[in-house]
């Protein structure tokens, strides 16, 4: 049967061509603008730079920083260059880390930022060259938004600290929902706890993927920096420091994290969530406390710290984060975790040793 081609209606001369980079920047400057008091150059007298890791991100220092009167002078890598020839474009690795934070210092900057390649993840870092990233990007994001949003929740993925969900109920007064891993999984309990009446007006992870409500959900690193680089100015014009919304914001002293593979098993699920079962049995024969709600894998809770035992989203591996806030806790608490972890033959313990 040969194929017909679908025809063609409407009038193409009408069709008008969009720049849609054009007009995402011209929304997040008016957010910008409408923040800091609808004025022209709103960032003029900041210095913030910019680390893009040859990815997608230097729109953010040439068509939103320097448009609102902003010094972008230090920024790095703001070319995109699928190459990647100076470090990978991922907030979470060391190398970029580094990399923007010796800009930030080099520059003498009052901030900087660093995106991944597609701009949906985000870490900052502040003047003195503090890393802001992980349970701290949480903590920050959260005293931002909790004046507008009080008493409400956050939802983060599942490796968090204890000291966060300390900093968030005890010091800003909200709900800290400790979900899943995976930014489709944090978003999406987000939305369901906002359908059922529960405010919830920010899912991350600790990855740097974040979203807001009233973003439409968007997983956007470029939002999440539009929200600090505001509180950045607005913390400038009052004589403050950014770090200050963080300041009681505790950290452990250890943490670790382990990826244990699972070899020859065809359903590397089925047999990781009988790791995890006999885990959660042998835990419990032992009286070690589990944490509860728990909505993934088996997390364990001891009195200087806790280990939280998963199963990778997609590969065949058993990841295991131990964080304690006793000198040589870590290693304490990973001891017990192969202990309890001992007969199973297809799981490669031997990385915790």
């Amino acid at each position: 049967m040969a194929c017909r081609t679908p025809e063609v209606t409407g009038d193409l001369a009408r069709v008008q061509k969009y720049d849609l980079m054009d007009r995402y920047c011209h929304y997040l400057r008016k957010k910008i603008r409408k923040a800091l008091g609808e004025e022209n150059t709103p960032l003029k007298g900041m210095h913030v730079v910019v680390d893009a890791g040859n990815g997608a991100g230097g729109f953010f220092a040439t068509q939103i920083l320097g448009r609102l009167g902003a010094d972008t002078s230090g920024s790095v890598y703001l070319e995109p260059d699928g190459h990647f020839p100076n470090h990978i474009p991922n907030p979470e690795n060391k190398q970029a880390m580094a990399s923007i934070q010796k800009a930030v210092l080099d520059s003498h900057a009052d901030l900087g930022f660093i995106f991944d390649t597609d701009v949906d993840r985000m870490s900052a870092v502040l003047g003195n060259g503090r890393e802001v990233s992980r349970n701290a990007l949480i903590g920050m994001m959260a005293a931002i938004l909790a004046p507008e949003y009080p008493q409400s929740t956050i939802v983060t993925d599942s490796v968090t600290s204890d000291e966060l969900t300390e900093f968030l109920t005890q010091d800003l007064g909200l709900k800290h929902h400790r979900y899943m891993r995976g930014y489709k999984n944090v978003i999406d309990e987000c939305i369901r706890l906002n359908k059922a009446g529960t405010v919830s007006p920010l899912a991350i992870e600790t990855s740097g993927h974040g979203a807001l409500s009233e973003n439409y959900y968007l997983d956007d690193g470029a939002y999440l920096a539009v929200r600090l680089l505001v509180a950045a100015a607005k913390a400038k014009q009052q004589g403050k420091k950014l770090s200050s919304l963080i300041a009681k914001l505790g950290e452990p002293l250890e943490s670790k994290e382990y990826r244990m593979a699972i070899k020859g098993e065809d359903d590397f699920k089925a047999y990781g969530n009988g790791v995890l079962k006999t885990l959660e049995q042998r835990a419990e024969a032992q009286k070690i406390k589990l944490a509860k709600p728990n909505y993934e894998g088996v997390r364990l809770v001891f009195p200087h710290g806790w280990a939280l035992l998963r199963l990778s989203l997609h590969d065949p591996q058993m990841p295991l984060n131990v964080e304690s806030s006793k000198k040589g806790g870590v290693a304490e608490i990973t001891a017990k975790v192969r202990e309890l972890l001992g007969g199973f033959a297809s799981l490669d313990t031997g990385v915790l040793r």
